[in-house]
């Protein structure tokens, strides 16, 4: 059998589903679990790199897509961290370790970790869920440590106990040398003696230099203010990426539904530098 003609990257493998097995389930925060997900002999069910995106399906429910947010350098399992909001959510938010989905990908394209990003200074920032893209590729960086500059988190969520990761991030990524992570809620709470308010503000107050490459992924409406957060700190559209996998449906450019002008989410992204955002008609 051929390859798909759906397009060029997608062998026939990528389009048939992979029955995957839970084998862990970390309850997040209220509304996000995270699933570690293997294949029945053990192992991963494929490889990928980071920002790609996989097709998860509860036969009979639904399907989905999400990002992989373990790093591609995890040999061991790959990890889908999801908010419940949905049909689909819902019911993947009720099975138990042990129980089978299937899944299909890896789909779109990568943060360029490999070429763009290497040997540069970098700056995630990210919002509630959006953690989830960015996780695979901050564990990336470092677990190849030695091909990086120096690394900046800034993160926020809507309370302490909406932080994803959190466990993750206290106890490797502020741990870890040339890494500084700061965490932030949008509204004072007890027992929280961080930083308090909004993703973009904190991001001016922290007043990055413009000698590095900024990674952001949140709620639209934050991006949006981040961006201009970091324009007003000196960053150019050129220095900024970011992922809209939010918008890819069939994951092939078949169905149409993450067509945006001339691109397809799907085909050309999810994973797209702004100077290129920039370039989209207006409906986006």
């Amino acid at each position: 059998m051929g390859e798909c003609t759906c397009h060029k990257n997608y062998t026939l493998d990528t389009l048939i589903p992979q029955v995957g097995v839970i084998t862990d389930i970390r309850q997040e925060t209220p509304d996000v679990k995270t699933f570690r997900v293997n294949a029945p002999e053990g192992g991963k069910l494929f490889e990928h790199m980071p920002g790609q995106c996989a097709m998860v399906c509860a036969p009979g429910i639904s399907e989905g897509m999400f990002s992989i947010t373990s790093s591609p350098t995890n040999k061991e399992y790959q990890e889908f961290s999801i908010k419940q909001c949905g049909i689909l959510t819902d019911y993947l938010h009720s099975l138990e370790v042990g129980d089978e989905i299937t899944v299909r990908g890896p789909y779109g394209n990568s943060f360029p970790v490999e070429t763009e990003l290497k040997g540069k200074n970098l700056l995630f920032i990210a919002g509630g869920i959006g953690l989830a893209p960015l996780r695979s590729v901050i564990n990336y960086v470092l677990d190849n440590r030695e091909n990086y500059g120096t690394v900046d988190i800034v993160y926020g969520s809507r309370s302490a106990e909406d932080l994803v990761q959190l466990k993750e991030i206290q106890e490797v990524w502020m741990k870890t040398e040339g890494v500084n992570v700061y965490l932030t809620i949008d509204r004072e709470q007890d027992h929280w003696d961080g930083h308090v308010g909004f993703v973009p503000n904190y991001v001016k107050e922290l007043g990055f230099d413009t000698d590095r490459t900024a990674l952001v992924c949140g709620p639209p409406i934050m991006i949006k203010f981040v961006l201009a957060g970091l324009k007003e700190l000196g960053f150019t559209t050129e220095q900024v990426y970011t992922t809209l996998e939010l918008r890819m449906k069939c994951g092939v450019g078949k169905c149409g539904r993450c067509n945006i002008g001339s691109k397809y989410v799907c085909k050309d992204g999810p994973v797209f530098r702004y100077d290129e955002i920039d370039e989209l008609p207006n409906e986006y």
